[in-house]
């Protein structure tokens, strides 16, 4: 069993540009390990970590497990079948997935893990932030870039390890969580999960795993919530109970982005820290990587935001944000479907949440974890949309989008690329 990475001097990553395994590759270059990886793309994640020291291969290949790598770390989309796990299982190297890579750093440090269905990036990116401001300088691993440090891994110095929890396949079980925050708990990853009650399942098994001089951090408000955390014998902070009326997160609109900024009120308190301070640094939160990010205007003087959104209830939160800073100003969005699986599950809940809009553009679904097809397509979320509202349109790609927006859009509004896929891409294509 590995307690530790001490003894590993040369470590290889199958999927080193995933935003969470790519921090930990960081990690060892930090630490002046020798680290190598391959993916199947290039990407702003494998140019960062090129500069910092790693080889990097595209392509999966046997030859890119060289004889004296010590370990090998994987993401859990890959599968028993890639050249790179066959080849490190004939040299006997040891194998990790990213998730109990996670559980050893976890293990030695006093985690602060961020969990939920929605809001774990930016409730992550708030926490580092202020803890780093406050002289607590925790290790971050977060699953975007935060804008201040332009990177997804924060070194840190002290006990603390700051670092999102995610739920897919049971991933966040491999933590061992001081501090659990638990946002919120929504129906999703339906193409693992059975239901609801599956997915509570594994929250209550994280929230069990809590020791008993740990917290809980959560919106006790949630039915849902409470019932996780019926039986749970720590102390739980509800984070609703934090009075926010005179303060306003100037680049983060939103009632959501409060909420957030309370579970960092909430977990500060517990580390002793003062609230004046905490208000001061979240003032100065420059927000992060692919949430409610400003990209620039277009060339007709439409103002351009991203936004990492796949889920209906991020959609939601995401448009009353724009409501709140842009009021009656019109506001078109572009969503690219995040998986066949997720679109065909939520079909109503998506058509309801995008027909606030005063238009709207659906790309192709994009596709991930090798989904087989389905009879599902983005027609039949227009179909939906405009059964509320006579606002949507199939782009079938994004040349076509770019059309669309010259002949219809100018400085009256505002555009909204929305989605896990590749839409910050178009983002960047359609301002000046």
């Amino acid at each position: 069993m590995i307690e530790n990475f001490d003894k590993f001097k040369k470590i290889h990553f199958i999927g080193i540009g995933g935003i969470g395994i790519s921090a930990v590759a960081q990690m060892f270059l930090k630490e002046a390990k020798e680290v190598s990886g391959s993916d199947v793309a290039e990407s702003m994640v494998t140019d960062s970590l090129r500069a910092l020291g790693a080889k990097i291969s595209i392509g999966a290949s046997a030859e890119n497990i060289s004889k004296d790598t010590d370990l090998v770390v994987y993401t859990i989309a890959i599968d028993d079948k890639n050249p790179e796990i066959i080849e490190a299982k004939l040299k006997n190297i040891p194998l990790l997935t990213y998730p109990e890579t996670l559980a050893i750093i976890s293990k030695n440090k006093k985690t602060i893990a961020i969990t939920g269905t929605h809001g774990k990036t930016t409730v992550t990116s708030m926490i580092a932030k202020a803890m780093k401001d406050l002289g607590f300088d925790p290790t971050v691993i977060v699953g975007s870039f935060l804008k201040e440090w332009k990177s997804n891994f924060l070194p840190g110095k002290s006990e603390y390890f700051v670092v999102e929890g995610c739920e897919y396949r049971r991933s966040f079980l491999n933590l061992h969580p001081f501090i659990l925050v638990i946002n919120n708990i929504e129906v999703d990853h339906l193409d693992y999960y059975r239901d609801l009650e599956d997915i509570k399942s594994a929250f209550r098994e994280l929230a069990g795993r809590v020791p008993k001089d740990g917290f809980i951090v959560a919106d006790l408000s949630s039915d849902t919530v409470r019932d996780v955390l019926s039986e749970i014998m720590v102390p739980i902070i509800n984070y609703k109970d934090f009075e926010l009326s005179d303060f306003k997160l100037e680049k983060m609109p939103g009632e959501h982005n409060l909420n957030n900024a309370r579970v960092v009120f909430s977990v500060v308190d517990i580390l002793g820290g003062k609230m004046e301070d905490v208000k001061k640094s979240l003032q100065n939160f420059d927000g992060v990587w692919r949430r409610f990010e400003y990209k620039g205007v277009t060339l007709n003087g439409a103002e351009v935001y991203d936004d990492y959104a796949h889920h209906p209830t991020e959609i939601k939160a995401f448009f009353s944000g724009m409501r709140e800073k842009f009021g009656d100003k019109k506001i078109m969005a572009i969503f690219q479907p995040h998986m066949i699986s997720r679109t065909k599950d939520f079909l109503d809940e998506f058509a309801l949440s995008l027909s606030g809009f005063d238009k709207v553009l659906i790309l192709p679904i994009f596709k991930a974890r090798d989904e087989e097809e389905q009879n599902i397509s983005s027609q039949d979320l227009v179909n939906k949309i405009n059964e509320i509202k006579n606002i949507a349109e199939v782009a079938l790609d994004f040349d076509t989008a770019k059309k669309i927006l010259k002949d219809c859009v100018d400085k009256d509004w505002v555009v909204a690329t929305i989605g896990a896929g590749k839409t910050n891409l178009l983002s960047e294509e359609i301002v000046i």
